[in-house]
């Protein structure tokens, strides 16, 4: 008998822990090292508690604690919840690469503004020097801030973080519908252009992009765009444009 699909209750008394393996209604299943010990140590949850687990998949699930102990937490799960927090409208970001936290920051809201796909982009002005064992860690770090974001805001599709690469192969690599290259010396606003299925957003590093790298850019069919008369920073600037990317077109 199909299980019924009822509204998600409140994440304050309700928390949701992302697992990455199969879900479904009516399983008992054992949590991972990590998802047990945020469960049980952060969150002091005891038997017959709720929550809510999501494997990144597009569904989420209600569920229970069933036992808590030193090692392990053992849940069940009860229905399969409906999902209101992913949108239909495809967004690419790519990011270039900064300093300190500003590129967790940048993740993070992008992540909350519903963003698809992020990809990290060396360019000729990005500070920041990778080799590949610092890359691949850096990655799987930011894309946990990416599951947090999502375990927050309510979204059960995490966007996947791609490993930074060069800035001209993202731009030749894109075909969405609508391309945007953020640049504050142009005229055309957002709201000038056709709704579209999917974007992809460009955003430069704090020295802004490089003339070259823009024409590079709008060769490839972006389209340059403004945000207004101010100069933004490179972690702020994409989640003024996700907004109105959302407002415009999305589910804001």
């Amino acid at each position: 008998m199909l299980a019924a699909t009822l509204a998600a209750p409140s994440t304050m008394r309700n928390p949701r822990i992302y697992l990455p393996q199969p879900l479904s209604v009516e399983s008992e299943l054992q949590l991972n090292d990590e998802a047990a010990n945020h469960v049980a140590r952060v969150l002091r949850m005891k038997s017959g508690d709720p929550l809510v687990l999501f494997n990144g998949e597009g569904n989420s699930y209600q569920a229970r604690v069933v036992n808590v102990d030193k090692r392990r937490v053992r849940v069940t799960i009860e229905n399969l919840l409906a999902s209101t927090a992913d949108g239909n409208l495809k967004i690419m970001l790519g990011q270039t690469l900064s300093r300190g936290d500003r590129m967790d920051w940048a993740i993070q809201k992008a992540t909350e503004m519903g963003v698809t796909d992020i990809q990290p982009l060396f360019s000729e002005r990005c500070e920041v020097k990778l080799n590949a064992e610092r890359a691949s860690k850096r990655v799987a770090h930011w894309q946990q801030v990416a599951i947090s974001a999502c375990e927050q805001c309510g979204r059960n599709r995490v966007p996947r973080i791609g490993s930074p690469q060069a800035i001209e192969n993202w731009i030749d690599d894109q075909d969405s519908d609508l391309k945007l290259v953020l640049h504050h010396r142009t005229d055309q606003a957002l709201d000038s252009h056709r709704k579209p299925d999917s974007v992809s957003l460009l955003i430069g590093p704090e020295g802004g992009l490089t003339q070259p790298e823009i024409e590079r850019a709008q060769a490839a069919g972006f389209q340059a765009t403004a945000l207004g008369p101010r100069v933004l920073r490179t972690e702020t600037a994409p989640i003024a444009a996700l907004s109105l990317i959302q407002y415009l077109w999305g589910d804001i």
